[in-house]
């Protein structure tokens, strides 16, 4: 019985405009709110951060999101069910920032709930949208794919910030409350709209099902299902006993490629996050540029962001296969680079106004979207690789790493910026110490890179560790 057939471009396109729905939504309440509660209402600017930091911590639950899906053999549902969480939280952030106007204590509580909401919708849309692209998506799309899919959510950030900024002004709070619950509902029907009849059916009842086992919101008695082999009649599969959460949980992260992939993905992550909060700072402190030049450097890194993510997409394509070097090599030589460009800001710190601080940060940019884009299309390829429906599963695990490094990553970047301007009593060795820590995490990174690519794979490993497996599936 054959599975269900690989997405094309417009599926693909679809699946993009879902995420661009999902990042249209969060920009709002992680920048916009922000600003309204710092500035308006004069609020402590550690409010907002705690707010988002609240938002990234909570996506540790990432791994039971992506279970579910695994359990239910359907991601859809989950997407409408999370875009559903995401727009009420956003909705209700807003409604929050109002109240905080009046009152203070119950707004911050309102506001903790609703940025709890965004980070559970986050977590099970974002989730299950990566594994749904990792199971329909052939390897020789996948690069294309995942840069797609980027590049849409960051057209759903600058095309949201410009439309509700617009509609903005002049500032009151019960207009603020009419457009973010106006762009929350339509980004949420959109991305209904978009994965109307996208998936198809449930997957057939075959060996997935032996794999994944029962669902246990059902009970827990065991079940056993007869399966067709890809080149014979139905063969039975033994009976096992339903695998609860924790346990899957377990077996992923006994893969020895799951779990290096898991360090290298949170290392990674955390290197990248933590120059967000530092680079225009060092820029105005070190180099005495003005806010609007900082702003246009921030610009030029994520033009090269763009560039980085291009390539990586033409590489991994089909037709550019083997001429421009292996995904797997394009995530090591981002992450070199990317410690190659920290490692320049850091000379830069101490150089000053004779360093090329332009191609250096054009070039940070385009490394760290380099790994970026090559970090997920792999992560697509040990998702589905595999074939013993943990897919949810895994990327939940990778997820919920990227959340946590996220999280921490503007905490350590400010946090160590301070703590060493404090010490050193010099802002530009202060940032050159904290630049220089930052490549050492990306040069650590780029060797996890390589052992992820080394030893047992996860489709070996799964294997010998699923003995119901059917005999003959592991190609």
């Amino acid at each position: 019985m054959s599975g269900p057939a690989f997405f094309g471009w417009w599926q693909v396109f679809r699946l993009a405009l879902v995420q661009a729905c999902l990042g249209s939504v969060v920009v709002i309440t992680t920048s916009t709110l922000n600003r309204v509660m710092v500035v308006e209402l004069m609020m402590p600017a550690l409010l907002p951060g705690l707010l988002v930091g609240l938002h990234y911590a909570v996506q540790m639950v990432r791994p039971r999101m992506g279970f579910g899906a695994d359990q239910g053999r359907r991601c859809t549902p989950w997407m409408v069910g999370g875009m559903s969480v995401l727009a009420l939280g956003g909705c209700l952030a807003a409604q929050a920032t109002v109240t905080m106007g009046s009152d203070r204590g119950l707004g911050v509580a309102l506001a903790a709930l609703a940025f709890a909401m965004i980070g559970v919708g986050v977590s099970a849309c974002g989730t299950s949208l990566l594994v749904l692209l990792a199971k329909r998506v052939g390897d020789d799309r996948r690069a294309p794919a995942a840069t797609l899919v980027w590049v849409m959510m960051i057209v759903g950030f600058a095309v949201t910030a410009v439309v509700v900024g617009k509609h903005l002004d002049p500032y009151t709070p019960e207009r603020l409350l009419r457009v973010v619950c106006t762009a929350a509902g339509l980004a949420w029907l959109l991305a209904c709209v978009c994965l109307w009849g996208l998936e198809g059916p449930s997957e057939p009842a075959t060996l997935r099902d032996s794999a994944i086992g029962h669902d246990p919101f059902l009970g827990g008695r065991e079940e056993r299902s007869d399966a067709r082999a890809a080149d014979g009649p139905l063969a039975p599969v033994p009976m096992r006993a339903s695998v609860r959460f924790r346990q899957a949980l377990a077996q992923v992260w006994d893969e020895p490629a799951a779990r290096r992939f898991t360090i290298f993905v949170f290392l990674s992550m955390l290197a990248y996050s933590s120059q967000d909060l530092i680079l225009e700072p060092f820029a105005g402190a070190v180099f005495d540029m003005t806010p609007g030049q900082t702003t246009q450097l921030s610009g030029l890194q994520h033009g090269g962001v763009l560039l980085g993510m291009l390539c990586v997409a033409l590489a991994g394509s089909g037709w550019a296969r083997g001429r421009w070097g292996s995904v797997q090599a394009w995530m090591v030589g981002g992450c070199l680079a990317s410690a190659l460009a920290m490692a320049g800001l850091s000379v830069a710190a101490g150089l000053g106004g004779a360093w090329p601080l332009l191609a250096n940060v054009f070039l940070l940019g385009v490394a760290n979207g380099a790994f970026s884009i090559a970090a997920i299309t792999t992560m697509m390829r040990l998702a589905a690789a595999a074939k013993d429906g943990r897919e949810g599963t895994r990327m939940g695990l990778w997820g919920a790493a990227q959340a946590i490094a996220f999280g921490l990553g503007g905490l350590l970047g400010t946090g160590a910026s301070d703590l060493a301007r404090w010490w050193l009593s010099e802002p530009a060795t202060a940032y050159s110490w904290v630049f220089g820590m930052e490549a050492l995490m990306f040069a650590g990174s780029a060797w996890w890179a390589v052992q992820v690519g080394r030893g047992e794979t996860v489709q070996t490993r799964t294997t010998q560790t699923a003995p119901w497996a059917m005999e003959g599936q592991q190609p």
